[in-house]
């Protein structure tokens, strides 16, 4: 653990200063890019799943953890609500055809658990439903396991006074008002109901092959240094980065002539103007 890292735990108490974050980001992220290079080396399969509350900073974190990472190692899988034919298949089997091949990491920018919150709260699903999938989710998540998946499960955790001041937030911003859908409107309401439901969903799917691992989210900057750090510790890795390429003069090209460049159209040059 680097010195920096260790001094962010000692402050955990106080908020990290902008600079101290980018420097300690940039450094994660290189970090992430080794750990990617050891996933394809190695042929691994890694699911990460993201679950929370409504404004937690999941999808900030996972938007620095996939910055600097290959999408075509590390794809980001957001499902919508199911169609009229999802809801009659087997209720993992529209999440297991976007489990990962060898080489890969898949990030659930939430996952089967919307059965357990989002679903159980509103009314989405029945009693039965609900306690049947309380009993199968164990045992599908070994099974994955036991198939050679890697399965990382983090809940933001974000506190009701912190998630209303991002909701009144969002609404004052015009580039994240979009993210209220009239369903986290409507759960803002029922914050006991989604206590009740993720405490009963952990006593269940807490298990030893796959743990919950809570992240502490009213400091947004401090929960995706956390994570990011504690992820890189999931997947032990060896830096395969390729030593420094020289590259060869570049021959004349002979034999070549561009065409006039007013038979082309560019875009408009409006940055001076801003």
């Amino acid at each position: 653990m680097s010195s920096d890292n260790k001094d962010l735990q000692k402050d955990s108490g106080k908020k990290i200063k902008n600079s101290r974050y980018e420097v300690e980001l940039a450094r994660l992220q290189v970090e992430l890019v080794k750990m990617q290079e050891w996933i394809k080396h190695e042929g691994l399969k890694v699911v990460v799943i993201f679950e929370g509350r409504d404004a937690a900073g999941k999808g900030g974190t996972i938007k620095r953890i996939t910055e600097p990472l290959n999408p075509r190692i590390c794809r980001v899988v957001a499902l919508p609500a199911p169609t009229e034919r999802e809801q009659g298949q087997w209720y993992f089997q529209r999440y297991a055809a976007h489990l990962p091949t060898t080489g890969e990491m898949v990030i659930l920018d939430r996952a089967w658990y919307n059965r357990a919150g989002v679903e159980r709260v509103m009314g989405f699903c029945s009693n039965d439903e609900h306690e049947e999938f309380l009993r199968s989710c164990p045992e599908f998540e070994r099974m994955l396991v036991r198939s050679g998946i890697k399965l990382i499960k983090y809940w933001f955790s974000v506190s009701d006074e912190e998630q209303e001041r991002r909701f009144q937030k969002r609404l004052q911003t015009p580039t994240k008002r979009w993210k209220l859908s009239p369903m986290d409107l409507e759960s803002r309401k029922k914050w006991a109901a989604y206590s009740r439901a993720k405490d009963q969903m952990f006593a269940h799917t807490d298990i030893k092959q796959a743990p919950w691992y809570v992240v502490r989210s009213d400091v947004k900057k401090h929960a995706r240094i956390n994570c990011i750090t504690h992820l890189l510790k999931q997947i032990p890795y060896k830096d395969l980065t390729p030593k420094p390429i020289v590259l060869d003069e570049r021959p004349a090209q002979q034999g070549y002539v561009r065409p006039p460049m007013e038979d082309q159209t560019f875009v408009d040059e409006v940055h001076d103007k801003v």
